[in-house]
């Protein structure tokens, strides 16, 4: 396959990329705590939530401070203005699940935070198991109006590692929601997690290829963290499991960028782990350095996305 990439400092299509091409310019996200709760949490599901999720959600950057919707954009918008002079945004509702409410009130939240036109789109972090005929319709009502993205917490295409994690849905209900959204023009970018127990570079491929095959929007890689306040701490302290060093780590995510198409957009590489949560890795902390060897590791293999794609054609599992 030919290489797209050559030409680019970074060898694969990143959210930069992607926001500069669609909006023109960088284009800053603010992350918001809309106050919603799970159906793996309140009791719908399960009352636990997904192992490695904290008590305080899963988003822990998430703003909170203000009352409102519309006062917490606000309020992070100005604070990124006076850093970086920006002057687009997208507004991240990542806490929990954020389809999870009735559809009045999800219109509600969703056109509260559109405060003015320097919001470009809504990106909302669910489940596929949250989102119904009528929730789809909406977003595609919202998306004449505004940019609207899906994030849906897939983690592993392994049944085992979903069922160790606790994630409640079979991997058909991810496949059935990535039909509708697809059938409504919504873009979707999936959520996996490298470094889950038990599973091998081998078994993380495989869920990287079938995204891949999906050939949704795009992809978000998240190193496993162990959190404090979280199931997946206390069963870490009762039976310690081996999590990657940073060159293991490097090594999955360029193989698996490697087998990505080339239009998917890769929203990210890692995670940020708050620094007064964070049990292990410790390495994960210093992003400037993780970034900067994966930089250098990319160039030294002349590894680019793409590179090793297969078509679903080619995909066999198991």
């Amino acid at each position: 396959m030919e290489n797209m990439f050559k030409d680019k400092q970074y060898p694969y299509y990143t959210l930069n990329n992607y926001y500069q091409d669609k909006y023109g310019e960088k284009v800053y996200k603010i992350a918001i705590d809309g106050g919603f709760t799970c159906p793996n949490r309140d009791g719908s599901l399960d009352y636990r939530g997904c192992i490695f999720c904290s008590t305080s959600g899963s988003g822990d950057y998430a703003s909170k401070k203000a009352s409102s919707i519309k006062g917490r954009v606000l309020e992070a918008k100005t604070s990124i203005t006076k850093r970086n002079k920006a002057h687009k945004f997208i507004v991240y509702f990542q806490s929990y699940t954020n389809t999870y409410a009735s559809v009045s009130l999800l219109e509600e939240l969703y056109t509260a935070a559109i405060v003015d036109d320097q919001i470009v789109g809504l990106s909302i972090a669910t489940r596929p198991d949250c989102l119904s005929p009528e929730i789809i319709e909406l977003l595609t009502n919202l998306q004449k109006k505004i940019d609207i993205y899906i994030e849906l917490g897939l983690q592993t295409i392994l049944k085992a590692s979903a069922d160790f994690i606790r994630r409640a849905y079979p991997l058909a209900t991810y496949d059935q929601a990535i039909n509708l959204l697809k059938q409504a023009g919504i873009p979707i970018v999936t959520h996996l997690i490298l470094g889950l127990p038990g599973e091998s570079k081998s078994m993380i491929m495989e869920s990287i290829d079938y995204v891949a095959a999906t050939q949704t929007h795009g992809i978000k890689l998240q190193l496993l963290h162990i959190l404090k306040n979280t199931d997946l701490y206390t069963y870490y302290q009762k039976t310690p499991f081996v999590l990657p060093d940073m060159d293991t780590y490097i090594d999955w995510i360029i193989s698996s960028i490697q087998r990505l198409p080339p239009d998917m957009v890769v929203h990210r590489i890692t995670g940020d782990g708050p620094k007064n949560l964070l049990i292990e890795p410790k390495w994960s902390l210093n992003k400037r350095l993780v970034l900067g060897s994966f930089a250098k590791a990319m160039k030294k293999s002349k590894a680019y996305q793409s590179q090793n794609y297969k078509s679903s054609k080619e995909i066999t599992y198991g």
